[in-house]
């Protein structure tokens, strides 16, 4: 019987998607799959943020990087969730921390039971004063546990990371090739397809070279090498929602020690973001052209800059959106090859490792069987839309008017899903996650209640239990939470401690 096996696979693209899809192919299947990867030097990979979401530790850990070696191979810091200023309105702000915030009683989340303590005035308006990863973010601290969690009540935090993306990008590079991943540097100037099925036989590089291959993996970024010039996938546009399409980029000399924490300030016609590195700050603006243009863009980036810059700033230009096909015929698109999400809430790291798990888990044969890609390209539209909607979240709710671009954002129609969703908590305080959601409850809470979704009623269960009980729990719940930031060393000792950063 034939052997039906794949066994050559071509990743077209380096950069951080590339070696991801490199380290991770070579892990799961293995020696006897040969995993070529094709990129040039003369071609710039594409980097709009350098954070990250905590399911990257999970990625890290698959392929076996160790934590404190991926830190100083990056320049990496921790990241315990995003602080969101001017978004409600100007002069106030929030945290999306990462992890839970309080915990359930029963079967009944924490948030209802603190929203019916404000209602009788018995607990701060604070919601994160429940939350030990926003108490560890604001307080600069950081550790993998709690000294003595036994003794304390601590609980360990939860998170993600800041990191250099070429850094990391070359990290994984050596890590891949370690693990027999050949990398084939060359310019592709053609692609090789079967005249009847379409499928991709090879790619051609300058000089004639022929690189052959039975799956590929399109990494080439927004230009969609693979899936789209030779294609032909089509692109869904999400601009309504999401209209920013500009960035201008730049790093710059660390004013302070490194912060655990991403900074994101609302702007006239979009956002900034601040990212703290060990060896330098990482700063974008992020807008719209339809609402600013981008001298006045690169102005407003560069007059808020904490330090120096570093460089000059670097335009990129983009559409929010997905492609409509990521899995066509023998070519499976990842990164940006496979859409863009704006970097609001660092997912775009994310949809590279899912998208590369969904990959693994319907694997195909040389047949490959149409309901795998299918199945596939239904998983990641329904992941696509959810954070969509996460993020239209973020411009919807606001109180601001001060500016067009935030006029014309609260006015906005939102995708049906995200008003039924606002509609629910705005009511009853209930949200719930779905099965392709990358943002959970927690998450959804506090950034509702940041933006100023507040609930009409709590949910009728919190009147189970007598009220000084529940008051009780609250504040015991509450010095848990302070106990565990207090306790912890600062975010730089942590960093710059041998035994934890630098040992090996």
């Amino acid at each position: 019987m034939a052997d039906n096996r794949i066994g050559r696979i071509v990743i077209v693209g380096g950069g951080t998607a590339g070696w991801m899809s490199a380290a991770m192919l070579a892990r799961a299947l293995g020696p006897g799959v040969a995993i070529s990867l094709v990129e040039s030097e003369a071609i710039g990979t594409v980097g709009v943020g350098e954070a990250s979401i905590p399911q990257l530790r999970n990625f890290n850990a698959f392929v076996g990087l160790d934590e404190d070696a991926f830190l100083r191979a990056t320049e990496g810091t921790i990241k315990l969730g995003i602080e969101f200023v001017d978004w409600l309105r100007p002069g106030h702000r929030y945290m999306h921390a990462f992890g839970p915030v309080g915990r359930p009683l029963g079967t009944t989340p924490f948030h209802h039971y603190w929203l019916d303590a404000c209602r009788r005035g018995t607990a701060g308006d604070d919601f994160w004063a429940w939350s030990a990863n926003a108490l560890a973010a604001r307080a600069g601290r950081f550790g993998r546990t709690p000294p003595d969690p036994a003794q304390s009540g601590a609980e360990p935090l939860t998170w993600a990371y800041h990191f250099d993306a070429a850094l990391y990008a070359h990290h994984l590079r050596a890590h891949a090739e370690a693990r027999g991943v050949t990398r084939i540097e060359g310019r592709i100037v053609g692609v090789d397809q079967d005249g009847d099925t379409g499928f991709l036989r090879a790619v051609t590089l300058e000089g004639e070279r022929r690189v052959e291959g039975e799956l590929f993996v399109d990494c080439s970024g927004f230009r969609g090498l693979l899936i789209e010039e030779a294609l032909r996938s089509g692109y869904e546009d999400w601009r309504a929602w999401l209209p920013m399409d500009s960035a201008w980029a730049v790093p710059s000399r660390d004013a302070a020690p490194p912060v655990p924490y991403t900074r994101a300030w609302a702007r006239d016609a979009g956002w900034q973001w601040r990212i703290p590195l060990q060896h330098r700050t990482g700063n974008g603006h992020v807008f719209s052209s339809a609402w600013t243009d981008k001298d006045a863009a690169v102005r407003t980036l560069m007059d808020n800059l904490e330090g120096e810059a570093l460089a000059e700033p670097r335009l990129l230009t983009f559409v929010t959106g997905r492609r409509k096909q990521s899995w066509n015929r023998n070519v499976v698109a990842l990164g940006l090859a496979a859409g863009f999400m704006e970097p609001l809430e660092s997912t775009s790291i994310h949809l590279v490792q899912s998208g590369l798990a969904r990959l693994l888990a319907l694997f195909p044969d040389k047949g490959f069987d149409p309901l795998l890609a299918g199945e596939f390209n239904r998983q990641t539209a329904d992941e696509y839309a959810r954070i969509r909607d996460f993020l239209v979240l973020h411009y919807k709710a606001t109180e601001r008017e001060d500016t067009p671009f935030w006029a014309s954002r609260k006015a906005m129609e939102v995708p049906e899903t995200l008003a039924e969703r606002m509609a629910l908590f705005a009511s009853s305080g209930r949200v719930f996650s779905r099965d392709a959601d990358l943002f959970k409850e927690s998450s959804w809470v506090q950034v509702l209640l940041g933006q100023g979704v507040t609930p009409a009623a709590a949910h009728p269960m919190t009147a189970v239990a007598a009220d000084g009980q529940v008051d009780g729990w609250l504040d015991d719940l509450a010095r848990i939470a302070a106990r565990t930031a207090a306790c912890l060393p600062s975010h730089a000792a942590f960093l710059g401690r041998p035994e934890t950063r630098l040992a090996g």
